[in-house]
C-alpha cells in the first residue's frame, strides 16, 4: 500500500473515535457531558494509543485487538474502547488493499477475513476482553472468556451472540453496522450538514432498536428493556429536528437520568463508533 493511503486509513480511524466522543450521546461520555469514572482524554488517548496499532498491517486482526487493549490498560488504566476496538478491526483489515470501495465489497471482505479466523486468533481476542474486563462479564457454559478457546473465532462469538450485540456482528457481517448504522450517518449528515449530529442520530437508533448489552451485563435485562423504551420517543423526537442543536437540552436531560441511575448503553455507543469508522471507509 503507498504510503498515502496508509496515511489517510489512520485519519479515518481517529476521526472515528472522535465523532463518537464528541457527540452528546446520553448516557454515554461526550465533550457534553463525561461520567462513570471517565472522562474525554481518556478516551482521546484511547484512540490516540489504539489507532496506530489497529492500522499495523504486520498485525492479524487479534493481535491488533489485543496490542490495543494492553497498551490503553497500560497508560489510561479502564476499559474506554474494548467495543470499538473489536469492532474497528475487521472493518480496517478489510480496508487495507483499497481504501475507498462499497460497502457491500467491503463487507464481503471483511466476511472472508473473520472466516479465517483460527483457534490462535480467538484466544487473542478473548485476552483482550479479560484484559479489558468489561462489566458485568460473567461466565459462560461454553467458550467461556476466562477459559483457553478451543475453537475459530466466529464459533466463540456464535455462543455468545444471543446475550452480546458486539459478538453477533461478528456472525452476522456486520449487518447492524452495515445496514442500520451506515444509513443513519448518511442520512443524516446529509441533512444537518453535521457527521457530529448523525452520530447522535445512529446512537440513539441502537439504543432504541434492542436492549443495549453492556446495559445487560451490569443492570440485568429488565433494565437494558427499559432502557430502550425510554429510548424510542427521545430517538423519534430527536430525528425530527431541521436543527439539532435545538434538542441538547433535552438530550442532556436523558444523559442526567441515565447517569444518575448508572446506566452506561455502552454497545450502542461501539455501534456508532463503527458506523462512523464504516462511514469515513465508504464515502
Amino acid at each position: 500500500m503507498v504510503r498515502g493511503a496508509e496515511i489517510d486509513l489512520k485519519g479515518a480511524v481517529m476521526s472515528s473515535f472522535l465523532a463518537e466522543v464528541n457527540a452528546l450521546k446520553p448516557g454515554n461520555v461526550s465533550r457534553y457531558a463525561e461520567g462513570h469514572g471517565m472522562t474525554i482524554n481518556d478516551f482521546v488517548l484511547s484512540a490516540e494509543l489504539a489507532t496506530p496499532i489497529l492500522c499495523n498491517q504486520n498485525l492479524s486482526i487479534g493481535e491488533r485487538i489485543l496490542e490495543s487493549i494492553r497498551t490503553i490498560q497500560a497508560q489510561v488504566k479502564c476499559n474506554t474502547n474494548l467495543g470499538m476496538v473489536l469492532l474497528f478491526a475487521p472493518l480496517i483489515k478489510a480496508a487495507e488493499t483499497r481504501h475507498k470501495e462499497k460497502p457491500a465489497a467491503l463487507q464481503k471482505k471483511m466476511i472472508i477475513e473473520l472466516e479465517a479466523l483460527d483457534e490462535t486468533e480467538s484466544n487473542l481476542v478473548f485476552e483482550a476482553i479479560r484484559l479489558a474486563n468489561p462489566g458485568g462479564l460473567g461466565q459462560a457454559d461454553k467458550h467461556d472468556v476466562h477459559l483457553p478457546v478451543h475453537c475459530k473465532l466466529l464459533e466463540a462469538m456464535a455462543e455468545a451472540q444471543e446475550r452480546d450485540i458486539i459478538a453477533k456482528q461478528y456472525v452476522t457481517g456486520f449487518n447492524d453496522i452495515f445496514l442500520t448504522g451506515l444509513g443513519c450517518i448518511k442520512i443524516f449528515t446529509r441533512r444537518w450538514n453535521s457527521v457530529e449530529w448523525a452520530a447522535v442520530a445512529c446512537y440513539l437508533t441502537f439504543l432504541a432498536d434492542f436492549p443495549d448489552s453492556h446495559i445487560q451485563r451490569k443492570l440485568g435485562g429488565q433494565v437494558a428493556e427499559q432502557t430502550r423504551k425510554r429510548a424510542i420517543p427521545i430517538a423519534e423526537q430527536f430525528k425530527k429536528n431541521d436543527n439539532p442543536d435545538n434538542a441538547i437540552n433535552a438530550l442532556l436531560e436523558f444523559d442526567k437520568e441515565l447517569k444518575d441511575s448508572n446506566i452506561n448503553p455502552g454497545t450502542s455507543a461501539d455501534l456508532t463508533a463503527a458506523s462512523l469508522l464504516l462511514y469515513e471507509l465508504t464515502k
